[in-house]
């Protein structure tokens, strides 16, 4: 595509030279330039793109995109926002591949990934072709990728999309994080649909407090959301009015606690799966699932209003919801022939451990152990209080590490262990080593107990300070059950 052509739309851009240069491709990582691509330069968090222009230029870019003033004897475009330019520029290449998808955004501190695979459950058991993209994996139809982050950045996105669309999918699902909105990777995207799960403390090390971070999530509602969307959001948040009273296009609310247009009633838990009826404004649906606890019957309540906002039948959308069997990492058990439970769940927030603890007591466990940490280089808030719910919910408690980075784990279960010090009733062991952390719950969990495995979830590594090493805890869990197996203890 001609750089002139290309360029047309952009907000603010300025090009002098080079509008007959052909495009063949939008990069803002210089190692992946190739001959015919135009480099976006990105202040980023780390590093300045505008650092890596002549690195690009070697490697065959023909023009650079800057919010930076031209330089001389450079093809240059200068626009007002990078990461708008990144975003609009890969759309426009592609032939913008989002406007052929119906999109579904799904935002919240916990359960994006639950609810995002539930709707797409749903939506293959209704016979549409689904790209799904989140934490966990990206699906394009029913083939496989990795998934580098939550949300990909705009460039990679709009691949995807082009992907998706080249694949015959009719409709993308998207965990939509909060560090995706503020750097603008969905920009210019237009949503269907957009779910609201809920909003507690988290990543305050990035936006810096609870307003801003809600600030971000609501783009996704105030200006990313069509005019004749739907907006599907948890009336038992508190956020909920504040959210439903800036959104575009029509609003649903889902709740347990609070009235609202989907409502959950006669909620029945076992460690089997979860029942309840939902109740509608059209009337009454009956819910069975293998997933577990009350959180994931909240994930149902604002997967279902996704569904039938697309206009799925009723209980196409219900058989749907129960088709799934669950999701990697989130609430996964892992089952040795033990004769107790071992559940590894992605809980990395107060919130989420506390919600993951409580659908465990609600089971009524003979004892609950709890084995987590926290991610060093990141919120540091949030570490004396996931320590004084573990505390609060469970019978032992065993600190470790997660993912510690450049931090000392020690430091990071210091802070941990200040939340955990007004609680004298749960039995406390430190072991640095996850490893041998996960081992020591196991080694003391006996008949009818669970043991919780709360932070990394579907994680198969750990970060170091100096490297990234292999790790799975529910791997690690079924090597120690083995073991344990092999001494009679399991």
């Amino acid at each position: 595509m001609r750089l002139g052509d290309l360029v047309a739309g952009i907000r603010g851009a300025r090009l002098e030279t080079g509008q007959d240069l052909d495009v063949t491709d939008v990069a803002y990582d210089s190692r992946k330039v190739q001959p015919g691509t135009l480099f976006v330069a990105i202040r980023g968090l780390a590093n300045d793109g505008n650092q890596f222009v002549e690195s690009a230029r070697k490697k065959g870019a023909v023009a650079i995109a800057s919010e930076e003033p031209p330089r001389p004897g450079i093809p240059w475009l200068q626009v007002v926002d990078a990461r708008e330019a990144l975003a609009t520029l890969s759309a426009t290449l592609l032939g913008r591949p989002a406007d052929a998808l119906r999109l579904v955004g799904v935002t919240g501190t916990n359960g994006k990934t639950t609810t995002a695979y539930l709707v797409d459950a749903a939506l293959r058991a209704a016979g549409e072709r689904v790209g799904l993209l989140g934490t966990v994996q990206y699906r394009i139809g029913d083939r496989l990728a990795e998934a580098v982050r939550t949300t990909p950045e705009s460039s990679d996105l709009q691949k995807l999309f082009r992907e998706m669309v080249d694949e015959r999918c009719s409709h993308a699902v998207l965990e939509v994080s909060s560090h995706s909105l503020a750097l603008k990777r969905v920009h210019g995207c237009a949503f269907t649909v957009a779910v609201f799960t809920n909003l507690t403390r988290d990543h305050l090390d990035f936006h810096g407090d609870m307003d801003r971070y809600f600030a971000a999530k609501r783009v996704l509602f105030d200006t990313l959301l069509r005019e004749d969307g739907h907006a599907i959001l948890n009336a038992d948040d508190d956020r909920c009015a504040e959210l439903a009273a800036t959104s575009r296009g029509r609003v649903t609310t889902y709740a347990i606690d609070h009235d609202a247009d989907l409502r959950a009633e006669a909620i029945a838990l076992s460690l089997s799966g979860t029942s309840f009826r939902v109740r509608t404004r059209d009337g009454v649906l009956e819910m069975r699932t293998p997933l577990l606890g009350r959180f994931n019957v909240q994930n149902l309540l604002g997967a279902l209003g996704a569904c039938l906002a697309l206009g799925l039948d009723p209980a196409t959308a219900v058989r749907g919801l129960a088709s799934l069997k669950g999701v990697s990492g989130r609430m996964e058990r892992v089952d040795a022939g033990q004769d107790f439970t071992v559940v590894v769940d992605y809980a990395h927030t107060d919130d989420a451990l506390k919600n993951l603890l409580e659908t465990v007591r609600e089971l009524q466990p003979r004892r609950i152990l709890t084995v987590f940490g926290c991610g060093g280089d990141r919120d540091r808030t949030k570490r004396p209080l996931m320590g004084a719910v573990a505390a609060r919910l469970s019978d032992v408690v065993v600190i470790t590490s997660d993912n510690p980075r450049s931090e000392p784990p020690e430091a990071i279960v210091e802070d941990i262990q200040r939340g955990i010090n007004g609680y004298r009733k749960a039995e406390r062991h430190v072991i640095v080593d996850r490893r041998d952390a996960i081992a020591k719950a196991l080694e003391m969990a006996g008949t009818g107990d669970v043991v919780v495995i709360a932070g990394k979830g579907h994680e198969t590594s750990q970060v170091l300070r100096d490297r990234t090493v292999p790790f799975d805890d529910r791997q690690v869990a079924r090597d120690v059950l083995g073991r344990l197996a092999l001494k009679g203890k399991a």
